[in-house]
């Protein structure tokens, strides 16, 4: 007999919307998908069981409140989501979760609702992510936090820490996976029109948006021509003569203006590139390898066990949504 696993999602005033109601439809769509209504246990709580408001200025009515809520036992997964409100977070909801968040099996937050977790002490000891924008303040506040600002969700045991917004759903399809298998996550990410699912090493943000755009216009073209042309000779020495400076003082002020060193970014780009390629078009490891700027397919192997731990093969088996087969790739 399938287990049955109560989800209990926490409401507090200046919840963001999505952070509740993405997991939410994930759990309860992937229940009907399993043929399974009861597989999940949805419930939603305030601390007084009273209405909140969004940081949006819709108001959330809430189940029960959190007290009632774990009366007859702790849920199997306490998800607690991010918003505005977790910036000087309520004492009782913090106190609450120092009490009662130990006892759920599984300790899900979405977004910055890591700094509510955090600040009851739950992810000390514990890898974690959060919104890119909190990252800093939550390692500054909690220094026995381990911080990894770049994946889009982190699983370290029982605690599962994601990204903003969005990727609570990709935690949540990847928590579904693991329950009731994968049929039932990809029956849930078609419904919901997103993809199943991207792995929870992926990059926040693409390479571009995750560094800094340079202020000076030379600096500037030099990223663009690096995007459009991964392929290319992208050596320090190349892009300096392209930015019209000496190596030297290319490199020093592109890492300064945009957060980054010159290889670090390239590497970016070119991963990022392969990994399109293998996701959407039908070429082959070695073209895509070339493509992509690897030169050889064990050069791009090496780049993406290192980054993503896995190889590219594998990476496209598990990934490979074959929607633009057809289309050029520029």
């Amino acid at each position: 007999m399938t287990q049955r696993r109560p989800v209990l999602v926490v409401l507090f005033d200046g919840v963001q919307s999505l952070d509740v109601t993405g997991p939410v439809e994930v759990f309860t769509g992937a229940a009907r998908a399993a043929g399974r209504p009861d597989a999940y246990a949805v419930r939603t709580a305030s601390s007084d069981g009273g209405p909140v408001r969004t940081d949006s200025g819709l108001t959330l009515l809430p189940d029960t409140s959190l007290d009632a809520a774990v009366a007859d036992g702790p849920p199997h997964t306490l998800l607690v989501p991010g918003g505005g409100g977790t910036r000087r977070p309520d004492p009782a909801l913090v106190a609450w979760l120092r009490a009662h968040a130990p006892g759920a099996a599984r300790l899900v937050s979405v977004c910055t609702g890591a700094l509510l977790l955090a600040e009851a002490g739950q992810l000390d000891g514990h890898r974690a992510t959060t919104h890119w924008s909190a990252c800093e303040l939550l390692a500054r506040r909690h220094p026995a936090v381990t911080v990894e600002p770049e994946p889009i969700f982190v699983r370290d045991g029982r605690v599962a820490t994601s990204a903003g917004v969005t990727a609570g759903i990709d935690l949540a399809l990847a928590l579904v996976e693991e329950d009731l298998g994968r049929e039932a996550a990809l029956t849930v990410a078609r419904h919901l029109v997103v993809f199943l699912r991207r792995p929870g090493n992926q990059a926040q943000f693409s390479a571009q948006l995750a560094a800094q755009t340079a202020r000076r216009e030379p600096l500037r073209d030099v990223q663009s021509w690096i995007a459009e042309h991964p392929g290319a000779d992208l050596s320090v020495e190349a892009l300096a003569a392209r930015a019209r400076l000496s190596p030297r003082h290319f490199a020093r002020a592109f890492r300064a203006e945009t957060g980054v060193t010159p290889g670090r970014y390239v590497d970016r780009v070119r991963l990022e590139h392969a990994r399109r390629l293998l996701e959407e078009t039908a070429r082959g490891v070695e073209e895509v390898a070339r493509t992509a700027g690897y030169g050889t397919p064990e050069a791009m192997r090496r780049a993406f066990v290192k980054a993503l731990g896995t190889a590219p093969a594998d990476y496209r088996r598990r990934f490979h949504t074959p929607v633009r087969d057809h289309a050029p790739v520029l």
